[in-house]
């Protein structure tokens, strides 16, 4: 797959997610912090890691002996892909319905609410 079309699974990103925050990082760093908040083996993670190494999505950098990944992507390109995608399938291309279906799902703390209403003045 090329990068430029890539879009993440679930695990990917979780994984993704990790590493942006800490990069550059290594396995045993992303397996601790998954670890902590679920059950999973260092091996899986590992894995994960070298698929998207061999994907380009990662790139590895060996410092000392050990390994260190950063991401080859930003994360807000790999995100808007992901929300154009789901624009497109789940909501039929329509960003009102989707947004209202976000935000008519929790009570939005009020500080994203001013956030929101801040973005929103400053599209207009």
């Amino acid at each position: 797959m090329e990068k430029q079309q890539y879009q993440p699974s679930v695990a990917e990103l979780e994984i993704l997610n990790l590493i942006w925050a800490l990069e550059p990082v290594t396995v045993r760093e992303v397996y601790e912090r998954i670890a902590a908040a679920r059950p999973v083996g260092y091996t899986t993670v590992l894995k994960q890691i070298q698929r998207l190494t061999e994907k380009g999505i990662l790139e590895k950098q060996i410092k000392e002996g050990a390994h260190y990944f950063t991401a080859t992507l930003p994360a807000s390109e790999v995100k808007k892909r992901l929300m154009d995608k789901v624009l497109r399938t789940a909501f039929g291309g329509s960003a009102l319905d989707m947004m209202m279906h976000a935000l008519g799902r929790d009570k939005i703390p009020p500080d994203e609410l001013n956030a929101i209403k801040a973005w929103l003045d400053n599209q207009l």
